[in-house]
């Protein structure tokens, strides 16, 4: 049996797992992402957790095929270089493939983080039947892959897909990228707990937010219902752009469920402008959090 190191870099926590040829996490481990420390710091402490994921008979040198690395963009995936996430903010121009080849005996391949979730699904997931297959990603921030023609489309520099990032609706103010309205500036966790928080009127976080919404809290009730819009605009963008056969929609926010995804379906079926598009599917990623790494090892398996 082959064994895959996949590594899953994010805002919050970063995931390693040692996983096999057919796709099954044999070990995993999680530690919290550190912002306040230096970058080569916190891939120093990646490392560590690499090297106790091995500490086990059972993967020597011979059977462990690399590292994959899924980190969110921009990046440079030929170089392996991280170049200025925002989610990462103090992430600039990192050479985290140099870094981890230098301290551990294996190859090592960056890849855009929705990118790797992308190749996970549709090894795996909910697009395993499915040959024209977007995966967005709505959590820390908001991300998509795009797996079509048989391939995944990865663009110049690794960074195509990223959604997040086009421009909805300037009312809702300035995102981190320094746009005005961009879909992660509404949509994405991050911006939920804090437009949910101004409504309020106290700090809540997105899960407060999203308990608010089911308790069917006025105040919370039309701000939910219009990000559920904002999301099924992106999902008809990728629809009418890439002509795809599903959206598989994972990440945090995907944890509401039913009212989200109902919402994005009748906005795709209306509002996808070929007659075939509105036949696509908006669905939940099934390998839920740990699509990330699994992908990442996937790009050695």
């Amino acid at each position: 049996m082959k064994y895959s190191i996949g590594v899953d870099i994010g805002g919050t926590k970063v995931a390693v797992a040692i996983v096999d040829q057919i796709g099954s996490i044999v070990k995993h481990r999680i530690i919290p992402t550190d912002l306040s420390i230096p970058p080569e710091q916190m891939i120093k402490r990646i490392i560590q957790v690499v090297n106790e994921v091995l500490r086990d008979d059972r993967f020597s040198h011979d059977v462990i095929t690399g590292i994959g690395v899924g980190v969110p963009g921009p990046l440079d995936s030929r170089n392996g270089m991280v170049t200025c996430p925002p989610n990462l903010a103090t992430w600039r121009d990192v050479p985290i493939k140099q870094i981890m080849e230098a301290d551990l005996p294996y190859t090592v391949q960056l890849e855009n983080d929705a990118n790797a979730a992308t190749l996970a699904e549709k090894w795996l997931g909910a697009g395993r039947n499915h040959e024209h297959v977007i995966y967005m990603t709505v959590s820390t921030g908001i991300g998509a892959g795009i797996f079509t023609d048989g391939r995944l489309l990865r663009g110049r520099n690794g960074n195509a897909g990223d959604i997040g990032h086009t421009v909805i609706d300037p009312s809702f103010g300035e995102c981190s990228c320094g746009q005005k309205g961009c879909l992660e500036a509404i949509a994405s966790g991050t911006a939920i707990a804090r437009h949910g928080s101004t409504i309020v009127g106290e700090p809540v976080t997105t899960e407060r937010v999203f308990r608010l919404y089911k308790e069917k809290d006025p105040r919370i009730v039309e701000y939910i219902d219009s990000v559920f819009r904002v999301l099924g605009t992106a999902c008809v963008n990728l629809v009418n752009t890439f002509d795809a056969e599903i959206i598989i929609i994972g990440g945090g926010v995907s944890k509401v469920g039913k009212p989200l995804f109902e919402t994005a379906q009748e906005y795709v079926s209306a509002y996808a402008l070929n007659p075939m598009g509105r036949q696509a599917k908006v669905i939940p990623a099934e390998l839920e959090q740990n699509s990330g790494v699994i992908g990442a090892a996937a790009l050695c398996l």
